[in-house]
């Protein structure tokens, strides 16, 4: 009795072994799990068969055959690209769609002020603005090819126009004579010399070049980190890569435990050895990062765009009022530098006197009769929409901070257990080791590719640095120079689209040619143009002496100045 009790245990023991191996070998599961993925195999084993046909995967008893094995390392290298560019997409979005906004304001902006100053002007000036306007539309010309990145000295660009400003209103206000193009081209050395306009044009050159300096350089520095972003997305993986990949995530598979997750930590070794090259990138990419902050503090600050545009047209009336209120003076040494021009033959001048003109004094509009026009309504929408940008400079300052370490933290944002891991506990021994279901124990590795020669997971060739990333550090290393020197005032070489030369900066412009002094009681002083015979130097006693600019004329800029002056304020 003994005997068939002991007999019929040990056949029990045996059935429940049989059973348990049986179950380990079923496939079943394996089959179910393909197909979810979205695999359509021809041929799933039903049982587990011997794995010496695996590659990769261990060569034990297996469910995968060779096919399922290959379509198992083409998803899991597109299974890396799709982690990868999902878990960057916030950061090119952003990138993509602040572009596009700063961008467009920037011009905008630039649109409506030169919209604005025409009509403020045509309406205030009349003929004697129509005639000359296309010295404004040739300023507002150039300061949008500079902010599009066009090959335009900014500093050289605002000297010409005060240049060209000055040579239409001389001869404006001395119709008498005949102002030859030479005679004008001797009057545009002087113009630092004389300074017709005051003090404008020096606060004016020093408030645009920095503001517009930092506008291009701020949107350029979005458009490359756009492009860094998007290009350094887009992976390409090694085959030692793609191999562990594969073994990290299908290989359970072909045990027959596909629900079975990748341990943290293994995961953690094969990322950093498949973006070894990304996180490389870090150290770069931090530093322009903080060059956009710094350069975005300029949007904020007083030297903004915006607060420097919107009354560009107010001071150019100033600086135009400076030069009304000084002509008889500036006109002299003019006479004094470049000779007197020839007489244009014209009779019937008024005696009444230059200073009974510009004596007068303007008195300045109350706010309440400030200009309700088009171009005034215009320029309050820009003021709110300059509103909502200040929110967005405070909005891509607080998202490019959170973009710092961005790349070197691609392996932890993917290694996540809603995307790819088990779990964060580093002693679970229910995820996948790399060979069967239990605890991961070698310790995970530094970032960088010179940190990965002794990676377990990924063979990785650390005497190769992948050359497309190189490129992008050095993109990043380029802009990062242009940003720091923008933040600083300083405008570096851009390339023109449409010059193949080099760009050129906006420095002081001056080369060994530039007129530094001006010796107005010189008789040496050039005659271009000029009629002084028997003429020595011009003594300020005789400047009433010369024809008087037409009296009619000058009234009627006085009246100009005036209805300007009633919508300044």
């Amino acid at each position: 009795m003994l005997r068939y009790q002991t007999v019929l245990w040990t056949f029990s023991l045996l059935s429940v072994a049989a059973g348990s191996d049986f179950k380990a070998r079923n496939c079943s599961g394996v089959k179910e799990a393909s197909i979810a993925k979205g695999f359509s195999f021809e041929n799933v084993p039903l049982q587990q068969m011997s794995g010496d046909h695996l590659r990769v995967c261990p060569q034990g008893n297996t469910c995968c055959s060779s096919e399922m094995e290959d379509k198992f390392g083409q998803q899991s290298k597109l299974e890396l690209e799709n982690l990868v560019d999902e878990t960057s997409k916030e950061l090119r979005s952003t990138f993509v769609s602040r572009h596009k906004k700063f961008d467009e304001f920037f011009l905008e902006l630039l649109e409506n002020t030169e919209k604005s100053l025409n009509e403020m002007f045509v309406r205030t000036y009349g003929k004697p603005y129509m005639q000359n306007s296309e010295v404004f539309q040739n300023l507002f010309a150039e300061l949008k090819r500079y902010y599009t990145g066009g090959n335009v000295n900014l500093e050289e660009m605002l000297n010409d126009f005060w240049s060209r400003l000055l040579e239409r209103m001389f001869t404006l206000l001395n119709s008498q004579y005949v102002i030859t193009d030479d005679y004008l081209e001797c009057i545009s050395k002087y113009t630092d010399q004389l300074k017709p306009f005051g003090d404008v044009p020096r606060k004016l050159k020093a408030q645009v070049t920095r503001a517009f300096i930092a506008a291009r350089t701020f949107v350029q520095g979005l458009s490359v980190g756009r492009e860094v972003a998007n290009r350094v997305s887009k992976v390409s993986s090694t085959p030692a890569c793609i191999r562990a990949l594969t073994k990290m995530m299908y290989c359970p598979y072909c045990q027959a435990m596909p629900s079975v997750k990748p341990c943290n930590n293994y995961c953690l070794n094969v990322m950093k050895g498949c973006l070894a090259n990304q996180a490389d990138l870090d150290p770069e990419w931090n530093q322009y990062i903080d060059a956009m902050l710094l350069v975005a503090q300029r949007l904020e600050g007083p030297f903004n765009i915006e607060s420097v545009m919107e009354p560009i047209d107010v001071k150019i009336s100033e600086a135009i009022m400076n030069m009304q209120d000084n002509s008889v003076q500036v006109s002299y040494r003019i006479f004094q530098g470049c000779g007197q021009p020839k007489p244009s033959g014209m009779g019937g001048r008024s005696t009444r006197g230059v200073s009974d003109v510009f004596n007068a004094r303007f008195r300045p509009y109350s706010p309440e009769e400030r200009p309700t026009t088009a171009a005034g309504t215009s320029l309050d929408r820009l003021r709110t929409v300059w509103s909502a940008m200040q929110h967005s400079v405070i909005d891509i300052k607080e998202k490019l901070k959170l973009f710092k370490k961005l790349w070197s933290n691609l392996p932890e944002d993917i290694c996540q257990p809603h995307r790819v891991t088990a779990g964060n506990a580093t002693d679970d021994d229910q995820c996948w080791n790399g060979h069967t279901k239990g605890r991961y124990f070698p310790e995970v590795m530094k970032d960088g590719l010179t940190n990965q020669v002794n990676n377990p997971e990924v063979g990785v060739d650390i005497t190769r640095p992948d050359t497309f990333i190189r490129q992008q550090i050095m993109a990043l290393r380029v802009m990062t120079n242009k940003l720091k020197n923008a933040y600083n005032g300083n405008d570096i070489y851009f390339q023109d689209s449409s010059d193949e030369g080099s760009g050129s900066g906006s420095g002081s412009g001056c080369t060994e040619a530039c007129v530094t002094e001006f010796d107005f009681a010189s008789t040496e002083a050039p005659v271009v143009g000029a009629d002084r015979s028997g003429s020595g130097p011009v003594e300020d006693s005789a400047a009433a002496t010369h024809p008087a600019p037409s009296a009619a004329l000058l009234a009627s800029l006085a009246l100009s100045v005036l209805a300007l002056h009633r919508l300044w304020r």
